[in-house]
């Protein structure tokens, strides 16, 4: 099937983004973004606060070994992580619905610029403090009942959204 070893996988070209978890506190999820990471082969997953970090049997499950191939960063602090990627010359962007929250859809990268997105915890969200220092904030519209996704579904979403803006995806 064309599948990549982990000594190409770690010299490829990476997606210009990476992923940050905030205080995200299901393993399982962690897993799934570090898998949803590696398909696409995201630049890294930034870990942050209560999010677990690998080794954990419980990523394992659902990363089924994404988290041995994919770079990630541990960091006690969101806004530190923030900081960082910034420093880097990342453009950070929460995704959460918020006011004055773009549309996923309507969202327009830049050719050239590295991003980074801010997924946040299964019940509260992207800590308010994080969303007010974010270049903006992007959010997927929802027509039911229930006003969120998992976020690992979330993931998943946007992180396809990006590799399709940025050219990934023909």
């Amino acid at each position: 099937m064309g599948r990549m070893g982990r000594e190409e996988f770690a010299g490829a070209d990476k997606l210009p983004l990476v992923v940050v978890l905030d205080n995200v506190r299901s393993l399982h999820n962690v897993g799934s973004v570090f898998r949803t990471s590696d398909a696409f082969r995201v630049e890294s997953v930034v870990l942050c606060g209560i999010t677990a970090t690998p080794p954990s049997a419980e990523i394992h499950k659902t990363a089924l070994g994404a988290e041995d191939v994919v770079d990630w960063k541990y960091y006690e602090s969101t806004m530190d992580a923030i900081d960082a990627l910034r420093a880097g010359g990342y453009k950070v962007y929460s995704i959460e619905q918020c006011e004055g929250s773009i549309p996923l859809q309507s969202f327009a990268t830049v050719p050239g610029e590295r991003y980074a997105v801010v997924l946040g915890n299964e019940v509260k969200g992207v800590q308010q403090a994080v969303v007010d220092v974010s270049e903006g904030a992007i959010e997927i519209p929802q027509f039911g009942t229930k006003h969120s996704l998992n976020v690992s579904v979330t993931a998943g979403m946007v992180i396809w959204e990006f590799a399709r803006k940025l050219g990934w995806v023909k």
